[in-house]
């Protein structure tokens, strides 16, 4: 018998709010007109879209624009670079074309690194010669699915590590239309035991369509671990409680559940507030109720995060709700990454102070981790030594397995910000330094 509590009655229908909306929002909230503009024409390179209920339950709008989630739903100056804000300014401003408007923010894409870490040309899968799309192998046991109608979300956070999946540009996007040939794929490749669903949001999709993903990959005996990447429960947690195919979603939940599998929700939240309302809550309970997993993870981000009061808190709200704290990530260096970057060694330093507040049970995250062409390196702090400072540092997943696990370590840097800013320590074993050296390319 299922172990969901009715959902609530009276639904309130999810409506997106984008740059058409930016007049109405600044009307409704008091959002100061150059603060608008700016974000008007941020908005035409970076992609921008709310919702009423984080506009009128996550932005403390007394303290715009400093507020952590106004910077996390709405560009700001500074997301580009001056050269290319001026380009932009210049063609919005000086009558060019549709055609010229369209080249010049090509122009800017293009130079944000829009597919970091190698993931186009490294990650995609390919079977009798031919590339799979929507579909990522970059670890030996996991999977990553994009189904094509997954490839949005209920809001877009400004640090969005995938932007490129939203900015309109087919040749920047990855998407999967339907579960066929992912399925063709696991059956070849028994080794692959977890199924990460991911976009944009699969929680965007109905749950029927939901259901036509799913349901084949159970017919796949070797996975036994489906993932649903999702900021939903943080941006609309409607969806779990009273979206009118809410409780049909959490039986599909539980049917997973039921076939044996390990289902995880890996739930995004970058900061506390996000977990401060009563819906909030309420859509971790129901979920926890199909036997589901919820895995928490986020990364820290200059403007929205960088503090270690902040994810204490954060880490300890997600205890307190039953979920389990999993990741603190590095920004991705993709984007506006000079923006949000914070450098490694003051990360670990946050990282390190909030964690020595936790109780044992939310000692399960780890941080700082950077997602690397190579794998997941882990930060795990300072070492003092008569030769220097280093920064410890060790593979927690990599494409080579015979490197996960081992430590090694780098010159102390106190603005390196990704891996290939650190200069390694003359000891580095030699496979380690290689793929190092590898992610520097």
């Amino acid at each position: 018998m299922s172990l969901l509590a009715a959902s609530s009655p009276g639904t309130t229908r999810f409506r997106a709010r984008g740059p058409k909306d930016i007049d109405e929002i600044a009307s409704r909230y008091g959002l100061p007109g150059e603060v608008g503009e700016t974000v008007r024409l941020v908005s035409k390179v970076l992609p921008f879209r709310v919702n009423d209920y984080v506009l009128a339950n996550l932005v403390d709008w007394d303290r715009v624009p400093d507020d952590p989630m106004f910077q996390l739903f709405f560009p700001q100056r500074g997301m580009l670079t001056e050269t290319d804000e001026k380009l932009l300014r210049s063609v919005y401003h000086e009558g060019a074309s549709p055609a010229e408007i369209k080249a010049a923010v090509a122009d800017i894409h293009a130079r944000m690194n829009p597919h970091p870490s190698g993931q186009m040309q490294l990650n995609v899968p390919s079977q009798d010669g031919e590339d799979l799309p929507g579909m990522q192998h970059k670890y030996r046991e996991t999977v990553l699915y994009f189904p094509g109608s997954g490839q949005t979300c209920h809001a877009y956070c400004t640090y969005c590590f995938r932007w490129a999946q939203f900015v309109g540009d087919a040749d920047l996007r990855f998407a999967a239309p339907g579960p066929d040939r992912l399925v063709a794929y696991l059956a070849h490749h028994p080794e692959v035991s977890d199924v990460l669903v991911t976009g944009g949001d699969p929680m965007i999709m109905s749950t029927e369509r939901m259901r036509a993903h799913l349901e084949p990959i159970l017919a796949v005996e070797s996975v036994r671990t489906i993932r649903i990447g999702t900021k939903s429960v943080a941006y609309w947690p409607q969806r779990f409680v009273s979206d009118a195919d809410a409780d049909d979603l959490l039986r599909l939940i539980e049917q997973v559940v039921a076939s044996g599998r390990t289902m995880a929700i890996m739930a995004h939240y970058s900061h506390p507030v996000e977990l401060s309302t009563e819906i909030a809550q309420r859509a971790l309970s129901r979920i926890r109720a199909t036997g589901a997993v919820v895995y928490c993870q986020a990364p820290l981000v200059a403007h929205v995060n960088d503090d270690a009061q902040v994810w204490a808190r954060l880490w300890r709200a997600e205890l307190a709700a039953g979920a389990v704290p999993y990741y603190m990530f590095v920004a991705r260096d993709t984007g506006p990454h000079e923006y949000f970057k914070v450098p490694l060694a003051r990360m670990a330093e946050i990282f390190r102070a909030g964690y020595q507040t936790l109780p044992g049970l939310a000692r399960t995250v780890r941080g700082p981790v950077l997602s690397t062409r190579p794998g997941k390196v882990v930060v795990d702090g300072v070492e003092e030594t008569p030769q220097g400072r280093f920064l410890q540092l060790r593979f927690l997943q990599a494409r080579d397995v015979s490197i996960v696990g081992r430590p090694f370590r780098a010159r102390y840097s106190d603005t390196a910000a990704w891996l290939d800013e650190l200069e390694l320590d003359a000891a580095t074993p030699a496979d380690i330094a290689a793929a190092v050296r590898g992610a520097a390319q």
